[in-house]
C-alpha cells in the first residue's frame, strides 16, 4: 500500500521520472514516511498501553540486589522495551548508579536501551524481514551482555564523576505506571505517543532523507568496489566510523540500512552502521562524559566499536 501510495505521488502527481535518482530518491522517501510514521504510532501507543500495567521504575528495583547474571539480563530487557535514543538513555543510567546498582549491570542497560527496543524491531520486521529484525536483536543482546562484562572487569566505579553519586532521581512519568482505568491507560499511552515522536521525528525524517539520497543518488558501481564487497575488510570500521558523528536513534536509522541492503551492501557491514549511530552518537558520549571522566569514556567507545566490528564481520563471513 504504501509503496503504491509512494508510486502515485512521485510519478503520477509530481510527474517525475521513475528511471531518475530524482524519481527514486522522492519516491522512496514518500514510501518510508508514511510507512513508519504509521507504524510509529500503532507501536508506541501499543507499549503505552504495556507500559501503563508494567512500571520500568519497578523494574528498575527489581534488579538491585540480584545476581549479576540475573540483574545483567533485567537491564537488557528493561532496555529493549525503552524506546529511548541514546541521549535520554543517560538520566535512567544516572538512576541506575544512585541506587547503587553495579556499574556492570548499568552499561548493559546503557547499551541495549538505543540499540533494541520494540518499535525499531517491529520496524525491521516490516521493511526488512524477520529475519533481518532477529539477527539484530540477537547481536545487540550479546554486545550489551559481553560489553558490560569487559566494561565490569575494568571496575569503572572509580571513574563516575563524584557528584553522580548523590543525584537523586526524580521519577517521571515515563518511569511510573498508572493505576487508573481504561481511560488513564488510554491518555497516559497517547501521551507516549506524542512525546516520543516529539522527540525523534526529526531523526526519523532525516534517517529517512538519508536513505532516500543513497537509495536514489549513489552509484551501485560504486557501492559495488566499496562497501559492497564483503572481502573489502575495512568497510565494516568505516562503517563505524560513519556512524559516530551521526544522532539518530534505532528507528532513524533503519531507512538508511534499508537503502544499503538494497544497493547490494553486505548485511555485516549494514549492521555496524546501524549499531555504531543508535549506540555511539557523538552527543550520547559528551552527555555521558558529564557522568563518567576520560578513561571510562575511551573504555566504553573502544569495547563498543570493537564489539560492533566483530558483527559485521561475522555476519559478512556467515552470509
Amino acid at each position: 500500500m504504501f509503496e503504491l501510495i509512494g508510486n502515485q505521488l512521485a510519478y503520477e502527481v509530481l510527474k517525475l521520472d521513475p528511471q531518475s535518482a530524482l524519481g527514486a530518491s522522492v519516491q522512496f522517501f514518500i514510501m518510508d514516511t508514511l510507512k513508519i510514521f504509521v507504524m510509529l504510532v500503532v507501536i508506541i501507543y501499543l507499549m503505552g498501553l504495556l507500559r501503563a500495567f508494567v512500571s520500568t521504575e519497578r523494574v528498575r528495583t527489581i534488579v538491585v540486589g540480584k545476581p549479576k547474571w540475573m540483574g545483567r539480563s533485567l537491564a537488557i530487557l528493561l532496555g529493549g522495551v525503552t524506546p529511548f535514543c541514546s541521549c535520554s538513555s543517560v538520566p535512567l543510567f544516572i538512576g541506575f548508579v544512585e541506587a547503587r546498582i553495579p556499574l556492570g549491570i548499568t552499561f548493559a542497560f546503557l547499551i541495549a536501551s538505543p540499540m533494541i527496543n520494540e518499535v525499531a524491531v517491529v520496524l525491521l520486521i516490516g521493511i526488512l524481514g524477520w529475519q533481518v529484525a532477529l539477527l539484530y536483536v540477537l547481536a545487540g543482546v550479546v554486545v550489551a551482555y559481553v560489553g558490560s562484562m569487559v566494561m565490569e572487569a575494568f571496575k569503572p566505579e572509580r571513574w563516575v564523576e563524584a557528584y553522580v553519586w548523590d543525584i537523586k532521581v526524580r521519577q517521571t512519568q515515563e518511569q511510573q505506571a498508572y493505576s487508573g482505568g481504561i481511560k488513564e491507560r488510554h491518555d497516559f499511552a497517547w501521551n507516549e505517543v506524542k512525546v516520543i515522536v516529539q522527540r525523534i521525528w526529526l531523526w526519523v525524517v532525516v534517517g529517512i532523507g538519508i536513505g532516500a539520497a543513497f537509495h536514489g543518488y549513489v552509484p551501485q558501481a560504486w557501492i559495488e568496489s566499496t562497501l559492497a564487497d564483503a572481502q573489502n575488510w575495512w568497510g565494516v570500521p568505516a562503517a563505524v566510523l560513519i556512524g559516530v558523528p551521526l544522532y539518530s536513534n534505532a528507528t532513524g536509522v533503519i531507512p538508511i540500512v534499508e537503502a544499503m541492503l538494497m544497493k547490494g551492501v553486505p548485511i555485516g557491514t549494514s549492521l555496524a552502521l546501524m549499531m555504531s549511530i543508535a549506540a555511539l552518537s557523538l552527543p550520547e558520549l559528551l552527555i555521558l562524559r558529564k557522568v563518567i571522566r576520560w578513561p571510562a569514556l575511551v573504555l566504553f567507545i573502544t569495547v563498543l566499536a570493537i564489539a560492533f566490528m566483530a558483527v559485521g564481520y561475522l555476519f559478512n563471513a556467515i552470509f
